[in-house]
């Protein structure tokens, strides 16, 4: 092992140490010694603050556990009581307005899709990052909106029936987006362009031919902003709830030939926003794997980042897209961006990892990561990018699983001593709230307040969000399953009520108020149906899972104007804090009821299956993100927040004797055998059965008989425990090939 590289009381992996040399410093005005100084200074002054506020958690659970078992039977008065007493429930403040500023438009003024993505996957970072634009008819044809049988079945050529179906949509989309003062866009025959003098102003003028001889107007004018030329193509370019889309009109394209009007294409400003992700969708456990992360952010904001890879017989490279050029109709130029606005998600406060060591010990990793990522977001800062990220050199970083407003202020403190570190202006690095524990839930406004000066973001997550329900209210009693929490009075509390307080902390205009993530990625028709009800809820973002389901969702923010919504939304009742305390227990705990025993066993294999499909990829493969089948055969998109859920559920239930550590492991067997038929095409695979003492077997089973003992019932220390594991015996495997080869 090369040895690792000293700097005072500091001790940096060498690999580590040649990326911040070597590729982040030079052009960042940052000198090197200083650097390090600067990193020591902070781990000195943070790293205590740090190991306190998890001790309070710690603290605060023994104290939340002891009363439950105390007080089996208890009002809901005396709980609030309980909570306030040690410091769980906070008095609220004066009412108060955020005052964030040096905003991009992103976040303060246009709604729209968010795309979340491992950033340790160049190729998928890519993607993300293009995917501000999307094909609205790519998205149609290649997904389950339109039926894949019959006569509008995909087939391996272009179908001109499931292209009419295509088009067909497509005009429906227009008559939202673009109504006309007369007739339908299914009427239109030419889409055209005419010289005009208006006011002495020479323009173009957008003319619609209909094919009753009519000529139609838009219903606004003002949503056609711009036109186009692009070798065959010709681009018009319209504004609807200040989402951009371009009408393309071909009509040599095989789309094209089937449109009246010669339509080609509609192309929907799609994934306004990207969370470039180093926390739950990534596998990271060393300084190898944070290497890759860090070099990965590092090309996105340097605008570099390549990834070239084979596909169906053939090299293809991604790259950051470039800006889109325009002329307005008076005939000025202007662009567009090509790329979506990045955030970047940091780690919470649990994780420590020995990439670098502080007086001999692991560091907390979202310290590292606040400093690392935002050294690199200098290169965008200086301008050293050929793609600007933030317009207002603003560097926006999501913070999750914070606890609380403590924990809030410590984040805060940590950005100020990183600005005053790296020569950033103060508040340069903006704050995205994840409002996904329950003491951030019952605490938000003053969470918020702590972060007045630098909040952009809130959001609500309902797989972490409940495993947390779950973990802190362990010993109340057996929980009702995962699917039945949805139904739970606290449920739609806490998603009402992050809306409300956001709202009355003055986020309109200033802040997202996000929405989680739709998980069935193959399920776009579904989505269609069913996601317009975030923006109805008064979220200016939610989160999608690919490039098309975001351009799919864009189509609900030009149907829902999402500042009005929110306008009303303002002066509803907030949300009860009553039903956001109320433990979602179960009422029916009788095992000797055939139905609910065959209930409950359905339930346990459904959260194995879904623990061991995403774990054994986790440990084995190094994925952090998975497309992994359900018990059904229904792709869902997981992460570690599907598993905290899932291993929490089932902790509680063994805890109260809903089900035997036999029965655990018995499904766990069980669905070994499922999850390794699933994945019985993927040649990087390991079958966990028949032997079912594989390392991955292995952690998928100690989260659930572990899980009670878990830090607020988070995956990441047995994950990472089991994961190096993994690595270590590869490498071992990998020495031993190596000399027998040699020998």
């Amino acid at each position: 092992m090369t040895a690792r590289v000293t700097h005072d009381n500091l001790e940096i992996d060498p690999g580590l140490y040649r990326l911040v040399r070597e590729e982040i410093l030079p052009d960042s005005g940052i000198e090197e010694t200083s650097f390090w100084n600067s990193f020591q200074s902070i781990l000195e002054a943070f790293i205590p603050r740090n190991k306190e506020l998890l001790a309070t958690r710690d603290k605060l659970q023994k104290q939340l556990d002891r009363w439950h078992i105390e007080n089996p039977d208890f009002s809901l008065s005396s709980y609030k009581k309980f909570l306030k007493k040690i410091g769980y429930l906070l008095e609220e403040g004066a009412d108060f307005k955020i005052t964030t500023e040096n905003i991009d438009p992103e976040i303060n003024l246009i709604a729209g899709p968010q795309l979340v993505v491992p950033i340790d996957n160049a190729r998928f970072s890519l993607n993300a990052t293009n995917a501000r634009w999307g094909s609205l008819f790519d998205a149609f044809y290649g997904t389950d909106i339109i039926p894949d049988e019959g006569l509008t079945a995909k087939g391996s050529e272009f179908n001109p029936e499931r292209g009419k179906k295509v088009i067909r949509l497509g005009m429906e989309f227009l008559d939202s987006a673009l109504p006309l003062t007369e007739g339908s866009h299914t009427m239109v025959s030419a889409y055209t362009l005419t010289d005009s003098v208006i006011n002495s102003k020479k323009l173009k003028l957008l003319q619609v031919y209909l094919d009753n001889g009519h000529i139609a107007e838009l219903k606004y004018p003002d949503s056609f902003v711009g036109y186009a030329k692009r070798g065959d193509i010709s681009c018009l370019l319209f504004r609807n709830n200040q989402l951009h889309f371009e009408i393309q009109i071909d009509p040599c394209s095989p789309i094209g030939r089937t449109s009246l009007s010669g339509l080609k294409d509609i192309i929907l400003e799609a994934a306004i926003s990207t969370i470039q992700d180093c926390e739950d969708s990534v596998a990271c456990v060393d300084a190898e794997d944070k290497i890759q992360v860090y070099r990965n952010w590092l090309g996105l904001m340097k605008g570099d980042l390549e990834d070239t890879f084979e596909k169906h017989g053939r090299s293809i490279s991604r790259r950051l897209n470039p800006d889109r050029e325009y002329l307005t109709p008076e005939g000025k130029p202007f662009s567009l961006k090509g790329r979506s606005l990045m955030l970047v998600r940091n780690v919470g406060h649990l994780m420590t990892m020995d990439a670098i060591l502080y007086k001999g010990e692991a560091i907390p990793e979202g310290i590292m990561d606040g400093i690392l990522t935002a050294t690199i977001f200098l290169h965008d800062y200086l301008g050293n990018s050929p793609y600007k990220n933030s317009s207002f050199n603003s560097m926006y970083i999501v913070k999750p699983k914070m606890h609380g407003p403590a924990e809030v202020r410590f984040t805060v403190d940590l950005f100020a001593a990183i600005e005053n570190a790296l020569n950033l202006p103060e508040n340069t690095l903006k704050l995205g709230i994840m409002d996904e524990e329950r003491r951030t839930t019952v605490n938000l406004k003053e969470c918020i307040r702590q972060a007045k000066e630098r909040l952009i973001f809130i959001n609500t997550g309902f797989l972490d969000r409940t495993g947390d329900e779950i973990h802190s209210s362990m010993q109340a009693g057996a929980f009702v399953g995962k699917e039945e929490q949805k139904k739970q009075p606290w449920m739609q509390a806490y998603e009402d009520s992050n809306v409300d307080i956001g709202l009355a902390c003055g986020l309109q205009g200033k802040a997202q108020i996000g929405k989680g993530m739709w998980a069935m990625p193959d399920l776009m028709k579904d989505m269609l149906e069913q996601k317009i009800q975030h923006p109805l809820a008064g979220a200016n973002c939610a989160w999608v899972p690919s490039p098309t389901a975001a351009t799919l969702h864009a189509i609900h923010y030009h149907k829902v104007n999402v500042r009005q919504v929110q306008k009303k939304l303002a002066k509803r009742k907030r949300a009860s804090l009553d039903d956001i305390l109320t433990i979602p227990l179960a009422k029916n705990t009788d095992k000797t009821d055939f139905k609910r025993a065959a209930h409950i066993a359905s339930c346990i294999e459904n959260n194995a299956q879904s623990i061991l499909g995403y774990v054994v990829r986790w440990i084995d493969q190094g994925i952090g993100c998975s497309k992994v089948p359900d018990t059904h055969h229904v792709a869902l998109m997981k992460d570690r927040a599907t598993l905290r859920i899932s291993s929490q559920i089932l902790a509680n239930w063994l805890h109260h004797n809903i089900c035997s550590e036999e029965q655990i492991i018995a499904s766990f067997k069980k669905m070994a055998l499922l999850v390794d038929q699933q994945n019985r095409h993927d040649p990087c695979y390991t079958p966990m059965a028949p032997d079912y003492n594989g390392i991955a077997f292995q952690a998928g089973l100690a989260l659930v008989l572990q899980g009670r003992e878990q830090p607020n019932g988070y995956t990441e220390p047995l994950l990472h425990q089991y994961r190096i594991r993994k690595k270590l015996q590869e490498k071992s495997n990998d020495n031993f090939n190596n000399c027998f080869n040699n020998n």
